[in-house]
C-alpha cells in the first residue's frame, strides 16, 4: 500500500515538477522587439483580467453548491467538491499563463532561426506545462481525497451504506466523496470551457466578418480592432478551458471506475459470488496505478520531443511522435501492473464477480483498447479535417462554388464523419464488457485518458502557435514568419480535432460507467439493473434528454452570435468614424472589443453553464430517478453526435481555408471569391468546433455526475412517488 501512495505522488509530483521546469524554460526566453513585448503584454493583460472575474463567478458558485452538497449529502463531498475545484482551476489559470508567455516567445524563435524544427519546441514546451499540469494535479487531487477520507476517515474500508445524514439518507461514504471530487472539476470544466468558448468565437468571428470579408484585410492585420481579443479568446478558450475540461474527463474516468467497484462489490455479497474486500481494493487502486504509469509514460513521451538533437520539418511528424511513445509505454506498463496487482486473485472469482474473463490481465486489456480506440478516434478526426486528405480538399474546391455549397459540403462531411467514430465507441464497449464486464468499460474509459498529458500539451500546442502568428502579423514580421507560424497552426487545427475526438469518445465511455453506478445507487444490491426502454416514464426521459443537447448547443451558438454582432457593430464603427485606421495613420482601439467579449462571454455563460446541474436535479424531484436514467441515456447519445458532426465540420471548415490560402487549389488565393466563400465557411464553424463541440462532452458527463450525487436525494423525495403514494 505505501509503494503504491509513493507511485502516485511521485507521478504526480513528477508531471508538477517538469511543468515547472519548462514554464521557467519558457519565460527566460526573449521575447523579441519591443512592439512584440507591448503586443504579447496586452493580449496578457486581457487574458487574465477575463480569468479572474470569470473565476469570482465560478468560485461564487462552487461554495453555494458545496453547501447544498454538505446538507443533502455528506460534509465529505462538500470538502472534495472544493479541492476537485481547486485543482482543475489551478490548471487552467497556469495553463492559460504560460499560454500567454509562449505565444511571444514562438514568434521570436520562429524570427531569429527561421526553423520550423526549433520553433515546434518552443510552442510544444509552452503546451507541455498546460498538459502536464492537467495530469499532476487531477492525480494530486485524487490523491489528498484518497490519504485524507479513503485511509485517514476510513472510508476505503466501509464498503457498505454507513453514513447516515441529518435527512435520513444513507451513503456509502468513499463514493460520495469521490463524487464530489468529480463535480467540483467539472464545474470548473464547464464554466471554463463555455465561457472560454463564447468569448475566443465572438472575438474571431467579429474580427473574420468585417476584416476580412468586408474590408479585405490579412487575418491578424492590427488595424483590425478586434484582433487582441481574438487572441485573448485562444488563451482563455482553448487553452484554459480544454485544460480544465480534459482534467475533468482524466478524473471522472478513474473515478467512474472505483466508485463502480464499490457497487458491484455489493451487487456480489448480494448474488454470494464471493468477490473480497481484497480483491475490492485492487479494484480501486489498479485506475490510480494504470493512471500514474501514464503519467511517467507521458513524461517520457514529450522528453524525446524536447529534448530531440534534431528536428524533422513536419511537426505532425514529431508531435505524433511523442503521442505514440506516450500511448505505446502506457501499453506496456499498464501491462505489468495488471500482472502483478491480480496476481494470486482466483480466476473463477474474478470472471463470476467481476466478469473478467482474461484472469489478471483482463482490466489491462480493457484499458489497452480504450488506448487503441482513443488513438483510432484521433486518426478519423485528422483523416476528416487535416488537409492532407481528401475530405477537407475537396471541402477547400467546394469554395470556388460559393459560400452556400461550402457549407452544405461541410455540413456532409461533419455529419458523415459521426458514423466511424461510433463504430470504433461501440465496439470498445463491447470487446471491454466482454473481456472486463461494466468494469471493462470504465477501464477503457480511463485508458483512452491514460495519456491525457500527451494529448493536452500537443492540443495546446494550437493556440500558442494560433496566437503566435497573431503577433507576427501584427509585428509586422517577415512574411516568412508568417509561413513557420501558419504552418504550425495548421497542424494546430488538426490535434485540437484529435484532442476533441478523445474527450468525446473518453466521455461516453465515461458517461456509461456512471450510468451504471447510478442505477445500482437507487436499486437494492442483488436485482438486475433493467432500464426498460419502453417504460413511458423513462421513454420520455429519454426523449427530453435527447433534445437536451440541441437546446444547449442552440444556446450557445446564440450566446456566441449575440456576442460576435456586438463586436462586429464595434469594427465597423472604428472603420467608419476612424478612416485613419486603414491607411494605418490611426490605432484601432483594441480595448473597447476586449471588453465587448469580456462582457458578452459572462452575461451570456451563466444559463447554459447550469443548464447540466440544474436540470437533472429538477427532473429527478419531479419525475423520479427512472425518469432521469432516461434523460441521461438520451443526452449521452445525442450528444455524441453533435459534438463529433460539430468538431469535424469545424475543423474542415478552418483547414479547408487555409489549403486555399497556401495555394492548394489552383487559381485560387487570399482575398479570391473562393477564399471568401471559404472564410464564410469558417466562420460558420468556430462556434461549432470551439464552443458546442468541446462543451458537450462536458455536459454529459456533469449531467451523470449531478445525477449520481444527487440520486440517493431524489429517489427518497420526489413528487411522482409522493402523487403515487396518495393512490
Amino acid at each position: 500500500m505505501q509503494l503504491i501512495i509513493v507511485l502516485v505522488v511521485f507521478a504526480a509530483g513528477l508531471a508538477l515538477a517538469f511543468a515547472a521546469f519548462n514554464f521557467m524554460g519558457v519565460k527566460n526566453m526573449p521575447e523579441g522587439t519591443e512592439q512584440m513585448s507591448e503586443i504579447a503584454s496586452a493580449i496578457r493583460v486581457g487574458a487574465n483580467a477575463f480569468i479572474d472575474y470569470e473565476y469570482k463567478i465560478l468560485y461564487t458558485v462552487v461554495a453555494i453548491v458545496a453547501v447544498i452538497l454538505a446538507v443533502v449529502t455528506t460534509w465529505h463531498a462538500a470538502i472534495a467538491l472544493l479541492i476537485g475545484s481547486i485543482m482543475s482551476g489551478c490548471a487552467g489559470f497556469i495553463g492559460m499563463k504560460i499560454a500567454t508567455y509562449a505565444n511571444v516567445r514562438v514568434s521570436n524563435k520562429a524570427r531569429e532561426t527561421k526553423d520550423i524544427g526549433q520553433t515546434v519546441k518552443v510552442a510544444f514546451r509552452g503546451g507541455s506545462v498546460m498538459g502536464l499540469c492537467v495530469g499532476g494535479f487531477a492525480l494530486m487531487g485524487l490523491f489528498l481525497v484518497y490519504l485524507i477520507f479513503g485511509l485517514g476517515l476510513g472510508q476505503l474500508a466501509e464498503t457498505e451504506a454507513t453514513y447516515t445524514n441529518f435527512l435520513g439518507l444513507s451513503f456509502i461514504p468513499f463514493t460520495m466523496t469521490l463524487s464530489g471530487y468529480a463535480l467540483g472539476c467539472s464545474i470548473v470544466a464547464m464554466f471554463n470551457r463555455v465561457g472560454g468558448g463564447i468569448y475566443t468565437k465572438a472575438a474571431d468571428m467579429g474580427a473574420d466578418l468585417v476584416g476580412k470579408t468586408e474590408a479585405h484585410i490579412p487575418e491578424d492585420d492590427p488595424r483590425n480592432p478586434a484582433t487582441i481579443a481574438d487572441n485573448v479568446g485562444d488563451n482563455v478558450g482553448d487553452v484554459a478551458g480544454l485544460g480544465s475540461d480534459l482534467l475533468e474527463s482524466f478524473v471522472g474516468a478513474i473515478s467512474s471506475g472505483i466508485i463502480l467497484a464499490y457497487h458491484m462489490f455489493l451487487q456480489s455479497t448480494a448474488l454470494n459470488t464471493g468477490m473480497s474486500v481484497q480483491l475490492l481494493e485492487k479494484c480501486i487502486l489498479f485506475p490510480l496505478i494504470f493512471a500514474s504509469v501514464g503519467m511517467i509514460a507521458c513524461c517520457i513521451g514529450i522528453a524525446t520531443l524536447l529534448f530531440k538533437s534534431k528536428m524533422s520539418q513536419d511537426p505532425h511528424k514529431d508531435l505524433n511522435g511523442a503521442t505514440y511513445v506516450a500511448a505505446g509505454l502506457t501499453i506496456v506498463l499498464g501491462l505489468a501492473v495488471s500482472y502483478v496487482l491480480f496476481q494470486g486473485e482466483d480466476v473463477s472469482i474474478m470472471k463470476a464477480a467481476l466478469g473478467f474473463s482474461a484472469g489478471n490481465l483482463s482490466p489491462w486489456i480493457a484499458a489497452a483498447i480504450g488506448v487503441i480506440a482513443g488513438v483510432v478516434i484521433g486518426m478519423l478526426a485528422e483523416f476528416y479535417t487535416s488537409a492532407d486528405f481528401k475530405p477537407t480538399q475537396l471541402l477547400a474546391h467546394a469554395s470556388t462554388e460559393g459560400p452556400a455549397l461550402t457549407i452544405t459540403q461541410g455540413l456532409a462531411l461533419g455529419m458523415k464523419s459521426c458514423m466511424a467514430p461510433c463504430i470504433i465507441l461501440a465496439a470498445s464497449i463491447i470487446v471491454s464488457y466482454q473481456v472486463s464486464g461494466m468494469y471493462g468499460v470504465s477501464m477503457a474509459a480511463m485508458g483512452m485518458l491514460s495519456f491525457v498529458t500527451a494529448t493536452v500539451s500537443v492540443d495546446t500546442y494550437g493556440p500558442i502557435s494560433d496566437n503566435a502568428g497573431g503577433i507576427a502579423e501584427m509585428s509586422g514580421l517577415d512574411p516568412e514568419v508568417r509561413r513557420i507560424t501558419d504552418t504550425l497552426d495548421s497542424v494546430g487545427n488538426t490535434t485540437a480535432a484529435i484532442g476533441k475526438g478523445f474527450a468525446i469518445g473518453s466521455g461516453a465511455l465515461a458517461a456509461l460507467a456512471l450510468m451504471i453506478s447510478y442505477l445500482y445507487s437507487f436499486n437494492e444490491a442483488g436485482t438486475d439493473l433493467i432500464l426498460n426502454m419502453m417504460t413511458p416514464m423513462i421513454l420520455s426521459g429519454a426523449i427530453a434528454g435527447a433534445a437536451l443537447p440541441f437546446l444547449f448547443s442552440g444556446i450557445l451558438i446564440e450566446a456566441v452570435a449575440k456576442a460576435a454582432r456586438k463586436m462586429v457593430d464595434e469594427v465597423r464603427r472604428q472603420f467608419q468614424e476612424f478612416p485613419g485606421i486603414l491607411d494605418g495613420s490611426q490605432k484601432p482601439d483594441y480595448k473597447t472589443c476586449i471588453s465587448i467579449s469580456s462582457k458578452g462571454a459572462i452575461g451570456e455563460m451563466k444559463v447554459p453553464s447550469l443548464l447540466a446541474i440544474i436540470v437533472p436535479v429538477a427532473c429527478g424531484f419531479l419525475f423520479g430517478p427512472e425518469f432521469v436514467g432516461g434523460l441521461i441515456i438520451g443526452s449521452t447519445l445525442s450528444a455524441i453526435m453533435i459534438a463529433i458532426f460539430a468538431g469535424n465540420a469545424g475543423g474542415a471548415w478552418d483547414n479547408g481555408k487555409k489549403y486555399i490560402e497556401a495555394g492548394g487549389v489552383e487559381g485560387f488565393k487570399k482575398g479570391s471569391p473562393a477564399h471568401d466563400a471559404a472564410v464564410v465557411g469558417d466562420t460558420v464553424g468556430d462556434p461549432l468546433k470551439d464552443t458546442v463541440g468541446p462543451c458537450l462532452d462536458i455536459f454529459i458527463k456533469i449531467m451523470s455526475t449531478v445525477s449520481l450525487v444527487a440520486v440517493p436525494v431524489f429517489a427518497h423525495f420526489n413528487l411522482t412517488s409522493w402523487l403515487a403514494g396518495l393512490f
